[in-house]
């Protein structure tokens, strides 16, 4: 699936959801260091943890980050 974040350095969000893991998680764009790491650590993991883990994370002044955007697209996907 992709999601189209907002608010954020990130182009694209695409990920794969199997039987309620994450799977898979590539960025298009943002930070490539910090998020291929995050995309990484949530791989293998129940998606509500990642949710859990992720949501509501601030990007210095914005109100979102790309982790948060995670969230949201995992949200939206489940």
């Amino acid at each position: 699936k992709t999601f189209v974040p907002s608010g954020v350095c990130a182009k694209a969000i695409h990920f794969k959801i199997e039987d309620g893991i994450v799977e898979k998680v590539v960025f298009d764009r943002g930070c490539p260091g910090s998020l291929q790491g995050i995309a990484q650590l949530v791989e293998g993991m129940p998606v509500q943890k990642v949710i859990d883990s992720l949501q509501s994370i601030q990007c210095g002044s914005k109100n979102t980050s790309c982790p948060d955007q995670l969230s949201r697209a995992l949200s939206a996907h489940i």
